[in-house]
């Protein structure tokens, strides 16, 4: 019986390969919104970043998430990327 391949993604903050089940991601819908994708399956230009605080710093600071999307990232899609890699963390 073969087994089945799990899709491996790239974190944007560490660089690291990693399953894209246990990363958060981040949507530029075909509209030009910017969202974060809880299901995996929305449309669009999508960037991967661990759940990890040291990842998202990073990234921020090398502004690799806007230039993955070419756009950029407001405050509030941020924040609430902040808040959704520290909810993922208390799992």
């Amino acid at each position: 019986m073969k087994t089945k391949k799990v899709p491996q993604r790239s974190c944007v903050g560490c660089g690291l390969k990693t399953d894209k089940k246990s990363l958060v991601r981040i949507v530029k819908t075909p509209n030009g919104e910017i969202i974060l994708d809880r299901t995996g399956k929305q449309p669009g230009r999508g960037v991967y970043i661990c759940s990890k605080g040291e990842c998202l710093t990073a990234a921020i600071k090398k502004k690799a998430i806007e230039r993955a999307l070419s756009c950029k990232i407001s405050d509030d899609i941020l924040v609430e990327l902040n808040c959704a890699i520290n909810d993922k963390n208390d799992q």
